[in-house]
C-alpha cells in the first residue's frame, strides 16, 4: 500500500474483525505498541470506521468486554504503525436483540464502514439481517450460532459455529477415551446451546458415545438442577457435557459438588470467562475441560506478548473472546491492504472486496494458523483442548 491512511481512537471504545486476502499470510506482530486503554494510539488523517455491538453491561459483559478489550490492543498497534488506520466504536447491546439493533442503528449513523458484528449470537443474528440488507461487511469474533451467517454473503465468523463445537467436543471425547457413559445439560431457549447439543448428540451417536441422561432447561428454571444433576448420576455417567454459557455451568458446579457428584464435566468456549465470574469459587471447576481456539499459555511470542499487554492494561488473562477480536482486526487489515481498499469507500463497495478477499485468503493469528473462510462465513481452524488447573487454563495437547 502506497497511500496510509490514519484515524481518530476513542480510548474506552473498540474494533474487531480485519481480514485477510487473497492467498497471502499475514500474522499479528510479535511484539505489542505498549500503549494503555486510556491512552489508546490516535492516528492523524483518514480512517476506516469500525463499528460492533457487545455485552458491556449485564450478566454477558465478561464476553463483551473481553472482545473489546481484546480488538483495542489490536487497534493501538495497528494504528501505531502507521499506514491502515482505524476509528472504532463500540455499542452496548446487553446481551438483547432488540437492544443490539438500536446500537447497530447508531453506528450506521455514526458512519460505520465496516461491522464487527455483535459478541453474541442472538443479538448477532438480529443484527446480521441489518448488515446484509445495508451491505456492510461484519466479522464476529464469537458468534457461533448457524442463523448468524445463513444467507447472508457478507457475514462471517472468527469462532467456530455451533455444529464444528458440538461435533468436534464429540469426537475428542470419544478419541481420547474421557468417559464412557455421557450425560448432556442443555439450555432449550437458546440457540448457541441448541446448536451445540443437536450436532453433539448425532456425532455422538456416530463415534459410538453412550448417551445415557439428555436434560435441558429454560430461562425461569436455570437457578435449580437438581434434577438434571440426580438424572445424570442415576443414570451412572461418568462425563458431564456442558454445551452453554458459564452462569448456569457455574450453578450446576456448586450444586453437583454440594450432592456429591463428581464426573468429569467438558464444555464448550461459553464456559470461557467462569474463572474470572465474580463470586464464583473457582476450586469448583478445577479439572473441567474444553474445547477452545485459544491457549494463554503458549509458548509462542505473538500468544506471550498479546497476553502480557492484555494483563498489564486490564489485569487479568485474557480468554478465547479476546484472542479471536485481537485476530478480527489483524484479519481486516490484511484484507484492506491486499484488496488496495482507501477510507473513503462506501461501505457497500468495501463490502464487495471484502468479500473476495475473506474468501481467497489465508491468515495466521493467534487462534489459528492457515486460517480460510468459505462462501458461507464459516472460519476452518483447529480446536485445542484445555483443563482449568489450579484457577488456569492448561493445554491437553
Amino acid at each position: 500500500m502506497k497511500k496510509k491512511f490514519f484515524a481518530l481512537m476513542m480510548a474506552m471504545v473498540m474494533v474487531l474483525s480485519l481480514a485477510a486476502c487473497g492467498g497471502s499470510k499475514s500474522e499479528a506482530p510479535a511484539e505489542s505498541s505498549g500503549s494503555s486503554s486510556e491512552e489508546a494510539s490516535a492516528p492523524s488523517g483518514a480512517a476506516f470506521k469500525l463499528g460492533g455491538t457487545a455485552p458491556l453491561t449485564g450478566g454477558a459483559a465478561i464476553y463483551g468486554n473481553a472482545a473489546k478489550n481484546g480488538a483495542q490492543i489490536a487497534v493501538d498497534e495497528i494504528n501505531a504503525m502507521g499506514g491502515i488506520q482505524f476509528e472504532l466504536k463500540y455499542e452496548d447491546d446487553q446481551h438483547d436483540a432488540e437492544k443490539a439493533v438500536n446500537a447497530y442503528n447508531a453506528l450506521k449513523d455514526w458512519g460505520m464502514q465496516i461491522s464487527l458484528g455483535s459478541v453474541t449470537s442472538k443479538p448477532c443474528e438480529a443484527t446480521s439481517a441489518e448488515t446484509y440488507a445495508d451491505r456492510i461487511f461484519a466479522l464476529t469474533p464469537s458468534a457461533s450460532a448457524t442463523a448468524v451467517t445463513e444467507g447472508k454473503d457478507n457475514m462471517f465468523q472468527m469462532c467456530f459455529m455451533d455444529p464444528n463445537q458440538g461435533s468436534a467436543s464429540a469426537q475428542y471425547i470419544s478419541e481420547k477415551g474421557l468417559g464412557s457413559k455421557v450425560a448432556i445439560i442443555w439450555k432449550n431457549d437458546d440457540v448457541y446451546s441448541k446448536g451445540i447439543h443437536d450436532t453433539f448428540t448425532a456425532k455422538a451417536a456416530e463415534m459410538g458415545l453412550e448417551v445415557v441422561s439428555d436434560t435441558t432447561f429454560a430461562d425461569g428454571n436455570d437457578t435449580d438442577f437438581s434434577v438434571q444433576l440426580k438424572n445424570a448420576q442415576d443414570a451412572g455417567a461418568d462425563l458431564v457435557f456442558l454445551p452453554m454459557y458459564y452462569q448456569p455451568a457455574s450453578l450446576i458446579l456448586a450444586q453437583a459438588n454440594s450432592m456429591g457428584y463428581a464426573p468429569t464435566w467438558f464444555g464448550v468456549d461459553g464456559m470461557d470467562g467462569i474463572l474470572t465470574m465474580e463470586g464464583f469459587d473457582t476450586s469448583l471447576a478445577e479439572g473441567v475441560m474444553l474445547l477452545t481456539p485459544f491457549n494463554a499459555d503458549s509458548t509462542d511470542e505473538r500468544t506471550q506478548n498479546f497476553v502480557a499487554e492484555y494483563q498489564k492494561r486490564f489485569g487479568e488473562v485474557p480468554n478465547q473472546f479476546a484472542a479471536d477480536a485481537y485476530d478480527c482486526v489483524y484479519a481486516y487489515k490484511q484484507a484492506l491492504e491486499n484488496a488496495g481498499a482507501t477510507a473513503d469507500m462506501s461501505a457497500e463497495d468495501l463490502c464487495a472486496a471484502m468479500i473476495e478477499q475473506f474468501t481467497s485468503m489465508t491468515f495466521d493469528g493467534l487462534t489459528g494458523e492457515g486460517m480460510t473462510w468459505d462462501a458461507s462465513g464459516a472460519v476452518s481452524k483447529s480446536p485445542k483442548g484445555m483443563v482449568i488447573e489450579n484457577g488456569a487454563y492448561v493445554g491437553l495437547d
